[in-house]
């Protein structure tokens, strides 16, 4: 029997999985295991691409018909709630056995339920000959609607790095203020607001500050977004995202990479570097040190992109 207050479910393909297992890291200070985690770290699962569900744990025991005992001493009277079933690595409980502890569930429950727009969620799951009873906090999918955006860059990360690059500079910290400082079409930006999240972004490029801002306004996000060199900012910031030029469409080289880099340390002392090439000897040429890294390919095609958690020294 778990002593933890939450169990997380995730969900993500083959491609993520590094990218899934360096979030985890950086949110719960541990991997996701088979797509499980149990922890005491309150993470909200829609600031994560890869989180399905939060499972906040009421009761449990290893005894169904004593959970039910549990359930009931705890005298629970709401309006509106639902019960959901969920199901974790290795349950095998079958359809109609889970239909049917559901309606245990709604028994001990004094309330008018509520199946289509809920204002609690109540839960039940099985994990390792235990059952547990809990608030259950599901994802919320409206981001996907930044699929699409008006401006977009075909070079430009996808909406699961981006989102991931928020939740892993924040730590899933809400109360942060966040740089985004190449920001390009505001890519990253877009997952930031739409968690909640306070995030400015600057770019040396005047086409790519009006499309970011095109894209923001889009959306009514009021993130402010300069068009300046990073260097002349003078600002502070608790954590920063740099997506570095790929040398692709805009010129790069190892100088420019390096002043870049030399430029966003003077701002905050907690980066995250997006590059395509292995930059580990000019983050430390910086002043860094590499606390955590992975490799993401592009699925479907033989690009790659290293992404570097560094600090100040």
């Amino acid at each position: 029997m778990s002593n933890h207050k939450y169990i997380y479910s995730f969900k993500y393909d083959i491609h993520n999985t590094h990218l899934c297992k360096l979030e985890s890291r950086q949110l719960f200070n541990e991997e996701e295991q088979h797509k499980l985690l149990f922890s005491n770290s309150k993470v909200d699962p829609s600031i994560s691409p890869f989180i399905k569900s939060r499972f906040e744990i009421l009761s449990s025991s290893e005894d169904y018909s004593e959970l039910l005992q549990k359930i009931k001493k705890a005298n629970i009277h709401i309006d509106g709630f639902k019960a959901e079933y969920l199901v974790l690595e290795g349950d095998s409980t079958k359809y109609p056995e889970r239909l049917k502890k559901l309606k245990d569930i709604g028994y001990c429950i004094e309330g008018d339920p509520d199946y289509t727009t809920p204002s609690i969620i109540y839960s039940v799951c099985n994990y390792k000959k235990t059952w547990y009873f809990g608030f259950l906090t599901k994802h919320n999918s409206d981001w996907f609607k930044h699929k699409k955006k008006p401006c977009s860059f075909s070079s430009a990360i996808n909406m699961d790095i981006a989102k991931t690059l928020v939740s892993i500079a924040s730590k899933g910290d809400k109360s942060i203020r966040l740089l985004d400082a190449c920001c390009g079409v505001g890519t990253v930006m877009l997952e930031a607001c739409i968690s909640g999240f306070d995030i400015e972004g600057c770019d040396i490029h005047w086409r790519a500050c009006k499309s970011a801002r095109e894209n923001l306004a889009h959306y009514n996000y009021t993130a402010h977004v300069y068009r300046s060199d990073v260097k002349d900012l003078d600002k502070k910031y608790d954590a920063a995202i740099i997506d570095l030029p790929y040398n692709l469409y805009t010129f790069s080289n190892n100088t420019i990479t390096l002043n870049i880099i030399k430029s966003v340390t003077k701002l905050t002392t907690r980066l995250v570097i997006v590059s395509t090439s292995d930059i580990e000897t000019l983050i430390k040429k910086a002043g860094l040190y590499v606390s955590d890294s992975c490799t993401v390919e592009k699925k479907g095609k033989k690009f790659a992109r290293n992404i570097w958690i560094c600090e100040k020294l």
